[in-house]
């Protein structure tokens, strides 16, 4: 099966339990801003530093990315705990995210996962607070303090109840458990998201201006910067939620074809008369024999032409596992999520039930046209 390789999102630093760690090439944006912005404070409150001050920046910033860094990593270690598949982490412009394969099933899960992200935050600030207790050298306490308040202000702001924010996650997970359905956490979380941005905006911009006390201008760009991704990242989640809904009421047993499993080794004599999926000896698809192509092999050789020799090997993601067995009922989001983890649709996608067991199959002219049909 070939797939088309997918660019590392920035420089790998390393892995957590298998999981990817990378500082992505934005990350680079936001370090030099921050020891640019930073500096000038740190020379003022400490002016025996001399340019040295702006080595006393970049420490602050490499604080940050650890802080950042643990945040994420609470979140991927507590979503393989609750049994989530967890791609990668990475550390961006906007802080960072952690991105998974497969998510858990419950809104307890979830809730857990998110919470954990903010709570590691806190957990530092506590940290931070309680190494200033301690006789600290000027910079050095610079530093603590400087890291310390971060820290409570990301697991503070991370909090506040709306998309794309943990606490986002936290009310989808909430409405979630009270009305069964996930899609309409996410809406409703949306909604709250879009509310919390312009409250951001009311707080701090709109009335420091009322009462006089305008931000400076850099000030100013980086919460509308911060405005402007909370609200795109709540409207996608609307998007997403109202998609997925109607997404949801499409059966996908409905609109696959029939497909029959056959080991990876059988002979064409012996090919079901169906469209078939090859395994491996493993339990793994290996590939795709439409029906019929049997009869382009002669009849005194179907019995030594290996079925592998009529096989193709579908470009793109082909193959969806479900996850239970009922997925097939109301699940086209399944094919759907598939295609937008990789970027393209296959030509063929296979569905597989949890025990390997073949589902069907669907062209990509049909799953398309299915996902428009769903969307309108």
């Amino acid at each position: 099966m070939t797939q088309t390789p997918q660019p590392a999102p920035g420089l790998k630093i390393g892995s957590l339990r298998g999981v990817p760690v990378f500082i992505g090439r934005s990350w680079v944006l936001i370090a030099v801003v921050i020891v640019f912005t930073f500096g000038p404070q740190v020379r003022r409150a400490l002016p025996e530093l001399g340019t040295t001050a702006y080595v006393v920046a970049f420490a602050y910033v490499v604080g940050l990315l650890i802080s950042v860094l643990v945040h994420e990593a609470a979140h991927a270690l507590a979503g393989q705990w609750r049994g989530f598949e967890v791609h990668q982490i990475v550390a961006d412009l906007w802080g960072g995210h952690t991105s998974f394969t497969k998510e858990g099933r419950t809104a307890g899960s979830s809730a857990i996962v998110a919470a954990v992200g903010p709570l590691s935050n806190a957990l530092l600030a506590l940290i931070g607070f309680g190494v200033l207790q301690l006789d600290l050298p000027d910079v050095a306490r610079l530093l603590v303090v400087a890291f310390t308040w971060a820290n409570g202000l990301v697991a503070a702001f991370n909090l506040l109840p709306g998309f794309p924010l943990d606490g986002g996650h936290l009310v989808e997970a909430g409405v979630w458990a009270a009305t069964g359905n996930r899609n309409k956490g996410t809406v409703v979380a949306g909604w709250c998201g879009r509310l919390v941005t312009l409250a951001v905006i009311a707080v701090l911009i709109v009335w420091p201006m009322v009462q006089g006390r305008p931000l400076s201008l850099i000030g100013t760009i980086w919460i509308a910067l911060i405005a402007s991704f909370m609200w795109f990242g709540a409207s996608a989640a609307i998007n997403r939620g109202n998609v997925s809904s109607q997404l949801g009421s499409v059966a996908l047993r409905d609109i696959l074809r029939p497909l029959s499993a056959a080991p990876y080794d059988i002979s064409v004599e012996h090919l079901p008369p169906y469209d078939t999926v090859l395994m491996a000896p493993n339990g793994e698809p290996e590939g795709f024999v439409p029906a019929g192509s049997a009869m382009m092999v002669p009849l005194d050789q179907r019995a030594a032409t290996p079925a592998s020799a009529l096989m193709l090997k579908p470009s793109g993601p082909w193959v969806v596992r479900l996850e239970h067995d009922e997925d097939a009922e109301h699940d086209l989001s399944k094919l759907v999520d598939n295609a937008a983890r990789h970027g393209e649709v296959a030509e063929r996608t296979v569905v597989l039930a949890p025990d390997g067991r073949p589902v069907g199959w669907i062209e990509r002219d049909e799953l398309i046209a299915a996902v428009r049909s769903a969307v309108r």
